[in-house]
């Protein structure tokens, strides 16, 4: 359906595209002065705006994928019983489009170079929600003593008729949450290692990374 959001975490209908149902009680406690810890407000969900932007996410089929309006995001909230605040949504909701917008971004830094403008540019297939199952590279990343992401999405895209999954974990950065003003994020976006597209594209980033640092070393500073 051409109305549903690039993020569905595991949803079918346009109505329930906004943060997973898992995980919207944690994306809006991210939120400065959030609403969600039960103090009451006097905003009227009435009054939510119903526009709806449209992503810079193309679509597998035509056109780009569309963020869901302030009242979906606030009623697929209270359809879960999430108890959600009115006053919240014109903050999550800017939030929840920006941070998708940097998800993407951090995709196309992996498809640079790839031939995908060769057949109209990469597209984004499907996704899913996995709040709940973290990834094994989180998991490894909490053992040595790092925050766990918050949420965790996979992504599909399609590049010339060859698709790649990707993983992209979310984390909170540093000052972000309730006493923050400026809640800020951390995206660790990579392919899935199920496939040998996959395997080959993080083989090669490990060797980039590698021979770049082995090149700036063998390098000799510009005399002053």
């Amino acid at each position: 359906m051409a109305d549903k959001c690039p993020v569905d975490h595991g949803s079918k209908s346009a109505q329930e595209c906004p943060v997973d149902h898992n995980s919207r009680s944690t994306w809006a406690s991210l939120l400065p002065g959030s609403h969600s810890a039960g103090t009451s407000s006097s905003a009227d969900p009435s009054s939510l705006s119903k526009e709806r932007e449209v992503s810079s996410i193309p679509r597998a089929e035509d056109g780009n994928w569309v963020y869901p309006s302030e009242a979906q995001f606030f009623a697929a909230m209270a359809r879960k019983n999430h108890n959600p605040d009115a006053a919240d949504m014109k903050t999550i909701v800017p939030i929840h489009n920006a941070v998708n917008e940097r998800a993407w971004g951090e995709v196309m830094k992996w498809e640079a170079g790839r031939g995908g403008e060769k057949c109209g540019g990469v597209k984004l297939v499907n996704f899913k929600g996995k709040p709940n199952q973290m990834s094994p590279k989180a998991r490894c990343m909490t053992i040595l003593g790092y925050s766990a992401p918050f949420d965790r999405h996979d992504w599909v895209v399609e590049r010339c008729g060859t698709r790649v999954r990707y993983v992209i974990d979310f984390y909170t950065g540093r000052g972000a949450g309730l006493a923050s003003n400026n809640p800020s994020f951390y995206l660790d976006v990579r392919p899935a290692l199920d496939n040998w597209e996959g395997v080959k594209m993080r083989v090669e980033n490990i060797w980039r990374s590698w021979s770049g640092n082995q090149w700036n070393k063998s390098t000799p500073s510009p005399a002053s």
